[in-house]
């Protein structure tokens, strides 16, 4: 049987990883919780507006990032679908704007792992639709955002 992880191609991944001081259960949770991924999701001066969120295999988070840029507000639309979640394990989402064709959907991969002294390594992967998708995404600074993203997520865990 042929799986997604068949056709996973370094040439189009970005990988992102970061240990976070809490149990990969409350990691986990972090993600599962509509308001609490609100909270913290999303690259620094950008704040969520949450339209739809059914965080569960099958379900769909869709919303909105905002943010003021030269004194105006910009919205990015975006659309998550849960394919796969494994409790405290796995979460794969296919990732891109609330467009039914959009051609730069992604696919990314959130694994939680255990270290022995309790912490939690959390690792996205993103496999892009094609090399050159995944060189415009690391032009627009995707790895930054994503490393703001995670350091946000810990910043949450350690309120």
């Amino acid at each position: 049987m042929s799986t997604l992880f068949d056709t996973w191609s370094i040439d189009r991944e970005i990988v992102l990883t970061k240990v976070i001081n809490h149990p990969r259960e409350k990691v986990f949770a972090a993600w599962m919780d509509p308001k609490a991924l609100a909270q913290w999701y999303g690259p620094d001066g950008l704040g969520i507006e949450s339209h739809e969120a059914d965080i569960r295999e099958g379900g769909v988070w869709r919303f909105d990032m905002v943010g003021n840029f030269e004194g105006r507000e910009q919205r990015f639309p975006n659309l998550m679908r849960f394919i796969q979640i494994v409790p405290n394990e796995r979460i794969l989402i296919d990732y891109g704007t609330p467009e039914p064709d959009d051609p730069d959907r992604f696919h990314m991969l959130v694994t939680f792992d255990v270290q022995g002294d309790g912490k939690t390594v959390l690792t996205m992967r993103q496999l892009h639709p094609s090399r050159e998708r995944r060189q415009a995404v690391l032009a627009f600074n995707a790895v930054e955002y994503g490393l703001q993203t995670l350091d946000s997520l810990a910043a949450y865990l350690d309120r």
